[in-house]
């Protein structure tokens, strides 16, 4: 990898006008590298310095910027802050692990090959599908648009323990992939929890997936020892899925923290959604169905969380968030 350099960059955007932008700005530099990038969608401050384009937020920033190498377009935050959240809240599928396409989808397909039902979930045909919260609602609405399989029943009442029968047996052939660790975590996660858990911020994992299935992935990937520390909301633990914010705001609730102390990890727009409506800070770490999705309203966007030396923002980063140093 190409050398680059660690920059210590002080932001404060005083003026903004329609077509420029100024900021005052003090540079320390060392070496390091990375490979990861972040973006603020709320205002955006093209400067020559070191060769990178910076994105920045309408309010003070200070961070330890690690300069992009010449393989990546982009730069790293890991912030010095004094201020933690409360909550440190994770989405599941995409978060913790990129489940979706050789996941769930899999699953989902060999489900309905069990069941012979002629159906099938191509690539791209799941990818619109994950616009849709939770599995069983997924599986309604492509029915209800593409017309019921013929071994399906007629009525509505039926459909639903049909539904629900499909998608129990999805979740056991899911789990069976997690238990054989054919998903690997996704970078930094690991990393992130564990300063989470050290520094005592409360650690939710929040997902319209299966229960047992965001269990599986919690106890399997990331250990008994963290499992056991990590609160679950999953399911139909509430009655509307993302991008309702009711998981987020039961999430607060049964933990005891303010919704505006919590920070999110989510990685598409429904979940950026449902934690903005929550009133808390969202950062997104892109997965590979997500990667072109709108994420204009999140307080922050990487490729990932990342591990060193690759490592994208720590839990110190989360807590820069909520410092609320807004310019006037």
């Amino acid at each position: 990898m190409a050398s680059s350099s660690t920059t210590t960059i002080s932001l404060s955007l005083a003026t903004l006008s329609s077509t420029t932008g100024t900021a005052s700005s003090s540079i320390t530099q060392t070496k390091t590298s990375s490979i990861c990038s972040f973006r603020s969608h709320e205002r955006t401050l093209s400067s020559s310095l070191l060769g990178t384009r910076i994105r920045v937020y309408n309010k003070t920033v200070r961070t330890r910027v690690v300069e992009k190498s010449s393989t990546a377009n982009g730069i790293t935050c890991l912030a010095s802050s004094s201020v933690l959240p409360s909550a440190l809240l994770f989405d599941c599928d995409g978060v913790l692990v990129d489940t979706e396409k050789d996941g769930h989808r899999i699953s989902f397909n060999d489900t309905f090959n069990e069941r012979e039902l002629g159906v099938t979930w191509d690539v791209d045909l799941y990818g619109e599908l994950l616009k849709i919260g939770g599995g069983k609602e997924r599986m309604t609405a492509y029915f209800n648009k593409t017309g019921w399989p013929e071994k399906a029943p007629k009525s509505e009442e039926e459909r639903k323990e049909f539904i629900a029968s499909l998608h129990k047996r999805k979740t056991e052939l899911f789990m069976a992939l997690i238990e054989k660790k054919l998903l690997p975590l996704r970078p930094g996660v690991a990393k992130l929890i564990d300063q989470a858990l050290g520094k005592g911020v409360k650690v939710a994992v929040c997902s319209t997936s299966n229960e047992k299935a965001v269990s599986a992935i919690v106890s399997f990937l990331l250990g008994a020892e963290r499992a056991e520390k990590i609160k679950i909301f999953a399911g139909d633990v509430v009655p509307r899925k993302k991008p309702d914010p009711a998981i987020y705001t039961l999430a607060a609730s049964t933990l005891g923290v303010d919704p505006s102390s919590c920070v999110v990890v989510e990685d598409s727009a429904i979940g950026l959604a449902a934690a903005k409506a929550a009133g808390m800070k969202c950062i997104v770490t892109k997965s590979g169905y997500t990667a072109d999705e709108d994420f204009l309203n999140a307080d922050a966007v990487f490729d990932c969380i990342g591990d060193p030396p690759e490592e994208c923002f720590d839990l110190a980063f989360c807590g820069s968030l909520l410092e609320k140093q807004y310019v006037s």
